[in-house]
């Protein structure tokens, strides 16, 4: 029996959990097939070490010193044994913003997955619990984080790891916890208790900051608690860590809804500084004859009201289009309600499917099945609902802006599938109902803002995570938020200093 010692919002906790038995690095042999599951040694060769998987990772941004994944795909390269007893591989939370801008497209995250079950498997869990103890450092919500965006291995182990330190530990420790004492008398408000919301307001409350989030739903947490399902991201550890942060002083008002229970004009006038974290919340549309059938749901509002209790009815047969994580949450989700069958349908092929490669392989083992180079042509039903699907089959044609073969649809090739509910899951943008004219809007319908400050076209009015850059990962919109905060904070610290004649 072992250890594990994790810091989390400056609370230093011990957890015993049972390891594997050591065993030594050196009788792990590397070899030519090892490598070549592990590497793309053509593209490694001719990368010319740009440094762009360094300089979009979200985690550098956060912990610069401790991470490198660059310098850690070199390490695994040259030597794979040594590399596995290290922290690093350990710190990538898979948002794929390396992969994205690689003009190599050297899958990263893959590598590093592969190297985390290698260490796993041989029982070398120890860089695992060092990696989370750095996490716990610089990261708020640093339990939802593990659980979400690093909890990514084969096994169930750091999974129990969390779930033990959020029900057991973190809830001892949050009773010893006290306020912060403002020393601003400035106050900021934020809008959303996502991510991004959550994230500003406890570095604000940190700095001594007055801070008071509004959020329109019953219950705080964002897509924390309405998007995750219950089995990637247990509700008691959404509802200890933002009792944490309120006990460290953030009010949370919630059922206000901004445009209606709130005007951005009155908080403006009440409040110093202004954050809007309000993320992605509305479902892009297929734009296809019969999405508007009894038995068409978004992806986004199924998840919501399963996530907060609500009854679905879904039949027997169900589809889900499309295919990022949104899509495979959903699938994975309905597959616990044992229907006959839950499909997944994708225009493309499986190595440009956007998901999380660990979670299609999740639930493929979970009977889901998937369909590639699969695509809606129209939904066929009557007054009475849905009755199926009529898809086309595509073949892949060149690249399109974003690097990705576009798919085409094959002539000829259309075929029926008969379903009792369709779930669209292809893509959501910000609702931005409630801004007024001194607000600019990108041509994706996200804010625009100063992209170094995050400031929009309002002075004092700040965005950041999924309202700005669209839908994200949760540690981007983390990082959105640190970001917002300090930027706030410089903010509000030029406006106290005397003004030159």
């Amino acid at each position: 029996m072992g250890h594990i010692v994790i810091i989390s919002h400056e609370c230093l906790v011990s957890v015993e959990i049972y390891e594997m038995p050591i065993i030594k690095m050196e009788a792990i042999k590397t070899s030519i097939e090892l490598l070549e599951e592990l590497l793309d040694v053509e593209k490694l060769e001719h990368c010319n070490e740009c440094g762009i998987c360094t300089s979009t990772c979200p985690i550098v941004k956060v912990i610069p010193d401790d991470y490198n994944p660059r310098i850690l795909l070199q390490d695994i390269f040259h030597n794979v044994n040594e590399a596995l007893k290290e922290v690093e591989p350990w710190l990538c939370a898979w948002c794929n913003r390396c992969v994205e801008q690689c003009p190599q497209k050297i899958d990263l995250p893959q590598i590093f997955f592969v190297a985390r079950n290698l260490a796993a498997e041989h029982g070398y869990l120890s860089k695992y619990k060092e990696a989370l103890k750095i996490i716990g450092k610089e990261i708020p919500l640093a339990g939802i984080c593990g659980l979400v965006c690093f909890e990514k291995v084969n096994k169930q182990s750091s999974f129990t790891i969390f779930k033990n330190f959020v029900t057991q530990e973190l809830k001892k420790k949050i009773k010893t916890v006290k306020p912060i004492l403002s020393r601003h008398f400035e106050k900021v408000a934020i809008i959303g208790s996502g991510p991004a919301g959550m994230t500003a307001a406890y570095e604000l409350i940190k700095m001594g900051y007055q801070v008071t989030i509004f959020e329109s739903h019953p219950k705080p947490g964002g897509m924390f608690r309405e998007g995750i399902p219950e089995y990637r991201l247990p509700r008691d550890v959404v509802t200890t860590e933002i009792e944490y942060i309120t006990k460290l002083g953030v009010e949370i008002k919630t059922n206000t809804v901004l445009g209606k229970d709130v005007t951005l004009d009155e908080l403006k006038s009440d409040y110093n500084a202004i954050f809007i974290a309000t993320g992605a919340q509305r479902s892009q549309k297929l734009n296809i004859e019969g999405e508007w059938l009894k038995g068409v749901t978004y992806a986004i509002d199924l998840l919501r009201k399963m996530n907060t209790g609500k009854k679905v009815n879904i039949g027997k047969r169900i589809a889900i289009i499309g295919g990022g994580n949104v899509a495979i949450d959903a699938a994975r989700t309905l597959i616990r309600l044992k229907p006959d069958a839950v499909n997944v349908l994708y225009r493309r092929s499986r190595e440009e499917m956007p998901a999380n490669p660990w979670e299609v392989q999740q639930a493929e083992k979970e009977g889901i099945m998937f369909h590639f180079l699969v695509a809606p042509k129209k939904i066929v039903g009557d007054f009475t609902g849905l009755k199926a699907v009529e898809c086309i089959r595509m073949k892949l044609g060149e690249l399109d802006e974003k690097g990705r073969k576009q798919p085409i649809p094959i002539e000829g090739s259309e075929f029926l599938m008969e379903l009792d509910t369709v779930i669209l899951a292809i893509g959501e943008f910000p609702d931005l109902y409630f801004l007024h004219d001194g607000i600019g809007i990108t041509s994706r319908n996200t804010l625009k803002v100063n992209q170094i400050t995050l400031e929009t076209s309002s002075e004092g009015i700040f965005a950041g995570g999924d309202v700005v850059s669209g839908p994200a990962t949760v540690i981007e919109a983390i990082v959105a938020g640190k970001k917002g905060a300090f930027s706030i904070h410089n903010y509000l610290e030029s406006k106290r200093l005397p003004k030159k004649d």
